[in-house]
């Protein structure tokens, strides 16, 4: 009896943790459980979508793809600044509105034109969304609680990422047209819940747009993308997440092509992923709430990205029972280099922006990550199954040196912000 009521009490402990407090930190979870179901009933069905239900040949999707996420870099940063200008809450409204127009045309396109036009109207949605809620949490949570937030936010996020990817396998399962187009008219409807969501949020006095109006120049011209240290620490933050295609692409390859390990492990290890970030990125975070501390746990999270690699580079050939303990010991370091990775890029983004343009070096951050989704998919495939095991000592060296620039790279740039901004009166 004793026993259950401690991990009762540890349990309620976890739930205090993990859950934001009332008020606009608990709707950005909401709006985040909203996201992330959305998000996981479309990714998860959107292959079979594409290419069964509307018959797009599976080598178009991906070149379609590949495009829109080339439109979705070039967009960003101009979005970023306008949320600087107008307030990022108006632009996420707005962002949501468009986003639900643009699922809803998915199920209208009758040809490889109107999927691409399509497509790369959703990818710029998408990917100046993130920066545009990083901005918004910056503005609605303040600086001492940004960085808690933002991991309670990843922690929610999977779990509803996990709810719509279950209900797109049940979707998958009926294995019919209607289903499937469901699942994309679902998608729709939650992006305008979230938009609901969002009117119902309250900034604070100082953080809507006359706070930004300050911002210098014309929405185009952009000063975060020549400010060459900062877009140096966000493309190694962004190169570091490189653990994401490793994680669904490289090692899903490796287990398949590899390996004496069930296939049935993928699907595993990436519950047992989703798991632990659930359950362990609030704790995390913590140590990544000053840019010093950010930079010292990316350096970790180069180290313990790099030593998974290690271990997976021994995963074949030994068996299934020694091949499937070796990958299950390499995703378990896997998980705490992520952990590390995602704490460090808060505390870097927000911590290295300057005050009233979030919106502006969100987006530039964010472009570290666009990187990486474009090129991440070719990598793993060209290393880990074209290369095998020297495949994974080039990865564990990639990682590992990444992690060891990230230290000096801050401290460059908090010398040169201190050599150039006036010191407080």
């Amino acid at each position: 009896m004793a026993e259950a009521r401690r991990y009762a009490a540890v349990l309620r402990a976890w739930f205090r943790e993990t859950l934001p407090a009332a008020g606009n930190a608990r709707r950005l979870g909401v709006l985040t459980l909203i996201q992330s179901l959305g998000l996981g009933v479309f990714l998860t069905s959107s292959a079979v979508f594409f290419t069964r239900t509307i018959g797009i040949p599976a080598q178009r999707v991906g070149l379609a793809l590949s495009v829109a996420g080339l439109c979705g870099l070039v967009c960003t940063v101009p979005i970023g600044r306008l949320a600087d200008r107008l307030g990022a809450g108006r632009v996420l409204t707005v962002n949501f509105l468009l986003a639900a127009v643009g699922f809803t045309a998915y199920c209208l396109v009758d040809g490889f034109a109107a999927f691409l036009a399509v497509a790369c109207a959703i990818a710029v949605l998408e990917t100046s969304a993130g920066a545009l809620q990083a901005s918004l949490t910056d503005a609605l949570v303040g600086e001492a609680e940004r960085v808690r937030v933002s991991a309670q936010m990843r922690s929610l996020f999977n779990l509803g990422f996990l709810g719509g990817a279950a209900l797109a396998g049940a979707a998958i399962a009926a294995g019919t047209s209607t289903a499937l187009y469901a699942t994309v008219l679902a998608n729709a409807a939650l992006q305008l819940v979230s938009v609901a969501v969002l009117l119902g949020m309250r900034l604070p006095a100082g953080a809507g747009p006359r706070a930004a109006a300050e911002v210098p120049g014309g929405v185009l011209r952009s000063a975060a993308l020549r400010d060459v240290r900062y877009v140096a620490v966000a493309l190694v933050c962004g190169a570091l997440e490189l653990y994401h295609p490793l994680l669904t692409v490289g090692l899903p390859l490796w287990i398949v092509t590899g390996t004496d390990a069930p296939a049935l492990l993928v699907s595993g290890l990436l519950i047992v992923d989703t798991v632990l970030v659930l359950l362990f990125q609030v704790a995390v975070s913590r140590g990544a709430r000053t840019p010093a501390g950010a930079a010292r746990m990316l350096r970790w999270a180069g180290w313990a990205l790099g030593a998974s690699c290690l271990v997976f580079a021994v995963s074949g050939g030994h068996g299934a029972l020694l091949d499937s303990a070796a990958l299950l010991g390499g995703a378990l370091v896997l998980v705490l280099g992520e952990l590390y990775q995602a704490s460090a890029s808060w505390g870097l983004s927000f911590g290295l922006a300057p005050a009233g343009r979030q919106g502006e070096y969100q987006a530039v951050f964010s472009l570290g990550r666009g990187f990486q989704q474009f090129a991440g998919p070719w990598l793993m495939t060209s290393l880990v199954v074209g290369a095998a095991g020297t495949g994974w000592l080039v990865l564990a060296a990639l990682f590992a040196l990444l992690g060891l620039a990230a230290p000096p790279l801050v401290r460059g740039l908090e010398k040169a912000r201190a050599r150039t901004e006036p010191a407080p009166a």
